[in-house]
């Protein structure tokens, strides 16, 4: 799974001269919280996010009347308050890499560039609709957790004995339960799976989870 087909191609953006009050009105009417900023050449030179915007507007305990508060604010572009050097990642980025990037920076959005050139913008929720599907929990079937030795072929081991049931999978996930075994996350298409169960205990390969 790569950053490219789960982004947001051609992202809505704004100028570094975009008022504030503009910005946030965009992301309000957009329903977005994050705006690439371009240069009068196109080139990009930041992010800002709603967040931002919102921290710079004056507080309520602030001693400034409501229109020195919008003079104010109404002077105030993007530039002065954009984060300058994004994270960014390429098209070709794998998501599990972006997402340890977001977790790394603590930031919800990475910008998409390739040759200097902005392509797009990926956010948490793109991150996760991914993980969603390639768990296949869009999709109808059965979640069994196994737990089993950490040995060369244990995965194939499970994998061929779902194929004997003529059982289809949606998708895995495998997790280092210790220093010895490990716990596997299957995906079936399947309505019932209490056959497959017993092949896998009998095997050696403990059942320790089903939905």
């Amino acid at each position: 799974m790569f950053v490219k087909d789960y982004m947001s191609p051609s992202p809505i953006t704004i100028t570094n001269q975009t008022p504030v009050f503009e910005a946030l009105s965009i992301m309000r009417k957009r329903k977005i919280h994050q705006l690439p900023v371009l240069n009068s050449r196109g080139k990009l030179t930041g992010l800002i996010t709603e967040l931002e915007l919102l921290t710079v507007s004056p507080s309520p305990a602030s001693t400034l009347s409501i229109y020195e508060m919008n003079y104010l604010l109404s002077k105030m572009t993007v530039k002065d308050v954009l984060t300058k050097e994004p994270v960014i990642v390429e098209p070709s980025c794998t998501i599990e890499e972006a997402a340890l990037k977001m977790r790394e920076h603590s930031i919800r959005c990475l910008l998409v560039v390739e040759n200097d050139e902005l392509k797009g913008i990926i956010t948490q929720t793109d991150v996760f609709d991914a993980l969603i599907r390639t768990f296949g929990l869009h999709k109808a079937g059965v979640r069994m957790v196994l737990e089993m030795d950490d040995k060369v072929g244990a995965l194939a081991d499970v994998l061929n004995i779902v194929r004997e049931h003529g059982l289809n999978v949606l998708g895995v996930a495998c997790r280092d339960k210790d220093d010895s075994s490990v716990q596997v996350m299957l995906r079936l298409r399947a309505a019932n799976v209490d056959e497959l169960e017993k092949s896998l205990n009998k095997n050696g390969i403990r059942v320790i989870y089903v939905s």
